[in-house]
């Protein structure tokens, strides 16, 4: 690169450097607005099942009913709403959202455990969220195991007998999540989410703005060559676009306790690689479009969308159509994804993460090329 080309990228860089310090709207913006959503998205988009209401109708009224009902309220995962004296008043409670289960205690709940036989107790679970459905039913049979668990160990005592030890007992270890919080998992991908909108937002307004105000034909009439217009365009918005993912993963660390288990070095190489590629699809935004407000909607609809339902940061990829899973491989925040999970959560080098990584290299080269054609064409047809 010689002398002068590097003397025509510093003047587009110092230009550009200029108007990010006159526009300071824009420029705390697309610093402190990402970390602003991460705390937003961070805290209202969760996973965790807490705090069930449940609505109990207790036919039995029974010392032992009690104690069963009352062994479900003593975790953080059921709370009692209330009580009712007849299933029809099931049906208002969880019509209203007021209860999410109903659990029903038949009239001979008692006296069947004191006789050692097996009663039913039926539940009423509202299915309008799948999810929390399946996870409350989970709940409850897990609590249900525990109280058959203790009746045995007592009927066993009483009687004398010693249980043998269960055939097989389950001791699971979690890596990466012990606690299993869902934000361990949702933020590392809220980060690539992030930097994929600002980056491409950010370099879109920036060239259209140029067009707007005429000075694109001012830049076009000069010795800067597309190549250095571009790279002059993008370093700017790089550095600006690495400060912000710096204040995420900063406030990502302080707010949700996210662990950086993983290389800082590979952390900024691959946060680099992905910025250079959502910069450039920014840019060939910008020769789209021709107003602000058409390049801001074009750059949230292939950025947003994508980055939500094909990513695989909420909705798990495997469980999408055949079809579907193959058009997650062309999105750029799918392999950012699991390459930030991956540094962060477990602490892998890039012998893990490797085919994502060259995706990322590809993807950003591609795009820088045709950002740079479709910006000659536009010199020449100029």
């Amino acid at each position: 690169m010689s002398v002068a080309t590097l003397q025509r990228v510093y003047g587009v860089m110092r230009k550009e450097f200029r108007q990010m310090r006159r526009d300071k709207r824009s420029m705390g913006l697309l610093l402190f607005v990402p970390a602003l959503m991460l705390v937003i998205f961070g805290y209202a988009i969760t996973f965790d099942v807490k705090h069930v209401k449940v609505i109990v109708l207790d036919r039995d009224k029974s010392a032992t009913s009690r104690e069963f009902a009352d062994g479900l309220f003593h975790s953080e995962y059921f709370d009692l709403a209330g009580t009712i004296e007849r299933e029809s008043e099931a049906d208002w409670w969880l019509d209203a959202g007021r209860a999410r289960a109903v659990l029903i205690i038949p009239p001979d709940f008692g006296r069947s455990i004191q006789d050692r036989r097996s009663v039913a107790v039926q539940v009423l679970v509202d299915g309008s969220n799948s999810n929390a459905a399946n996870v409350t039913i989970g709940y409850l049979n897990a609590k249900v195991r525990e109280y058959n668990l203790a009746q045995a160990q007592l009927t066993a005592t009483a009687q004398g007998i010693r249980l043998p030890p269960l055939p097989i007992a389950v001791e699971p270890r979690i890596w990466y999540n012990p606690e299993l919080r869902s934000s361990q998992f949702l933020v590392p991908g809220l980060i690539g989410y992030m930097l994929m909108l600002v980056g491409t937002v950010a370099t879109a307004l920036s060239v259209v703005r140029e067009k707007e105000r005429g000075t694109m034909e001012q830049i076009i009439v000069s010795p800067v060559r597309s190549g250095e217009f571009i790279i002059g365009k993008t370093l700017p918005y790089l550095i600006l676009c690495l400060l912000t993912s710096t204040l995420i993963i900063v406030s990502a660390m302080l707010l949700f306790d996210l662990p950086l288990r993983g290389s800082v070095v590979w952390l900024f190489v691959t946060t680099v690689i992905f910025l250079l590629g959502s910069l450039a699809l920014g840019l060939w935004v910008s020769t789209v479009a021709d107003t602000q407000q058409v390049a801001l909607i074009i750059a949230m609809l292939i950025t947003m969308l994508p980055a939500i339902i094909f990513s695989g940061m909420i909705f798990p990829i495997a469980s999408m159509p055949k079809v579907l899973q193959w058009i997650t491989y062309i999105v750029p925040p799918r392999h950012d994804i699991v390459i930030m999970r991956s540094i962060i959560l477990k602490g892998t080098g890039p012998e893990a993460w490797t085919p994502e990584l060259l995706y990322l290299v590809a993807f950003a080269l591609v795009m820088l090329v045709i950002a740079s054609v479709r910006m000659r064409k536009k010199r020449s047809a100029a």
